[in-house]
């Protein structure tokens, strides 16, 4: 994923509309690229940040942040361990169907 394609995403990350696959790209490169973190900062002060401000509250932008991607970081995470975890037991199923198979044709 490169920075333009990374630039288009921080809204649909910022309200929760990236898939898990998306976000685990999305993610990825923002953790690993200064300016994409940089304007998903700005992009989050503008959209969140403001109406927080509008309404009296104050709030560390930073922690805020951080928060919602250690959040999103957890929800990739689980996916992929479910991933796995659906993989493995489709290699089971197959494996056991084929020890059905040997049973039933040579017994």
């Amino acid at each position: 994923m490169n920075c333009k394609e990374t630039e288009k995403m921080i809204p649909l990350f910022l309200t929760d509309k990236l898939n898990n696959r998306e976000l685990s790209h999305f993610l990825m490169h923002v953790e690993n690229c200064g300016e994409c973190m940089e304007e998903l900062t700005i992009q989050y002060l503008v959209m969140i940040g403001t109406s927080l401000i509008e309404d009296g509250k104050s709030f560390d932008l930073r922690k805020a942040l951080n928060e919602l991607i250690s959040n999103a970081d957890t929800k990739i995470r689980r996916w992929k361990i479910y991933m796995l975890l659906s993989y493995f037991a489709e290699i089971i199923t197959i494996v056991v169907m084929i020890i059905i198979l040997i049973v039933v044709i040579f017994v």
